[in-house]
């Protein structure tokens, strides 16, 4: 049995398109969703596939209705392959029931780990790049060290609250804590050093 399922971004967009098309192609159940291409909340894609039996085949008019990226299109096929069923898209004429269409789909995963073992590599290298050049990751410092040596000490003095200190920063109270607690630690490493 065909299973359609259709998808559009907006309320503005109109369905009618897909669902002819899917209805021509034999399609007996047609599951609809209207969400963008980013939004990972499908309850038409969900209830296509939990219908889906043995043997039967989902159908889509375009391969950008199924799957909100290459991985995701990869992993709904996936799930597809584990319940027996089949995947066809009409507009790139991609039918998985067959052999070349399982292999299109072998080469997409492949690209898609190449793709992902690109971006860690890039990452990777970005990032020992910009720690040659003295760089480190991360949020830079609130404030400097004159600002951490004056909150120390109106702390010590005990004539200001830890909310009035941390108004004065403009800072929050775990970033006070932060700040004392990696001075007493620094302190303590030269005391040690010193012995």
């Amino acid at each position: 049995m065909k299973i359609g399922y259709a998808r559009v971004s907006t309320h503005d967009q109109y369905l009618g398109m897909q669902e002819d098309a899917l209805k021509k192609e034999g399609c007996k159940e047609i599951y609809t969703d209207i969400a963008s291409g980013v939004k990972t909340d499908r309850s038409g894609l969900d209830k296509a596939i939990s219908f889906l039996r043995p043997g039967d085949t989902l159908v889509v008019w375009k391969l950008d209705r199924l799957g909100r990226s290459i991985q995701h299109l990869i992993q709904t096929i996936k799930i597809l392959d584990n319940k027996n069923a089949g995947f066809k898209s009409l507009q790139e004429e991609i039918n998985t029931t067959t052999s070349g269409g399982k292999l299109i789909f072998h080469i997409f995963g492949a690209l898609a780990e190449f793709e992902r073992n690109l971006i860690t590599e890039r990452t990777q290298a970005g990032l020992k790049a910009a720690r040659a050049r003295g760089r480190l990751g991360g949020r830079p410092p609130l404030l400097n060290s004159r600002q951490i040596k004056r909150l120390i000490e109106l702390y010590d003095e005990q004539k200001s609250t830890v909310d009035e200190i941390c108004k004065i920063f403009n800072i929050s109270r775990p970033s006070f804590y932060n700040y004392l607690n990696r001075t007493k630690k620094n302190k303590s490493a030269m005391q040690a050093e010193n012995l």
